[in-house]
């Protein structure tokens, strides 16, 4: 049985849909209650912007401590233990607050943790890193921060496999398009 032309790039781009849509899935962010940044290096040779996006149903404003911690799979780790200012009015509801950190020299950043302490509470929609050595990355929270914990992401020990999914996914796409080619 012949399939048409149009029935079989229908059913192609039918796969590549569901694809895509499968990796824009997710994840929440987790407490990390053993994270130490005793370790940490501060070596201040090279400089991130960070950029935190503050959801418009968080608190009007918060006079919390904001602490953040970021780095890549190779230990290379920066931390900048008090970001808040209430003086400046940094992380206010519907708002954008960009901050210049100096830190050891990363590559591709996969990991982010807050820290909040404080009575008001805080709710990030997103933190944005730019790094010298790696390309922008958003962390999407859209959550209440808790308090006293290291709260975050860390998508570093995924980042091989996931490399490897997607090389698969695409090599199977390919022979896909082959086999459908050839149905013609």
């Amino acid at each position: 049985m012949k399939m048409n032309k149009a029935s079989i790039v229908l059913l192609y781009f039918g796969f590549i849909f569901i694809h895509c849509d499968a990796k824009s899935i997710r994840e929440k962010p987790q407490a990390f209650e053993s994270f130490n940044v005793s370790y940490i290096q501060n070596l201040g040779s090279c400089s991130y912007s960070v950029v935190f996006t503050t959801s418009c149903s968080s608190t009007s404003y918060t006079r919390d401590q904001i602490s953040i911690a970021f780095g890549d799979a190779y230990g290379n780790q920066i931390y900048a233990p008090r970001l808040d200012d209430p003086a400046s009015r940094a992380f206010e509801r519907c708002s954008s607050d960009t901050f210049e950190i100096k830190g050891p020299c990363a590559y591709q950043i996969c990991y982010v943790y807050l820290y909040r302490t404080g009575p008001d509470g805080w709710k990030p929609e997103t933190v944005k890193i730019y790094g010298y050595n790696s390309r922008a990355v958003t962390f999407y929270y859209d959550t209440f921060i808790p308090g006293d914990t290291w709260y975050g992401f860390n998508y570093c020990n995924s980042a091989s496999s996931s490399h490897r999914w997607i090389g698969q996914t695409s090599f199977l796409f390919v022979v896909l398009w082959f086999v459908l080619y050839a149905l013609i």
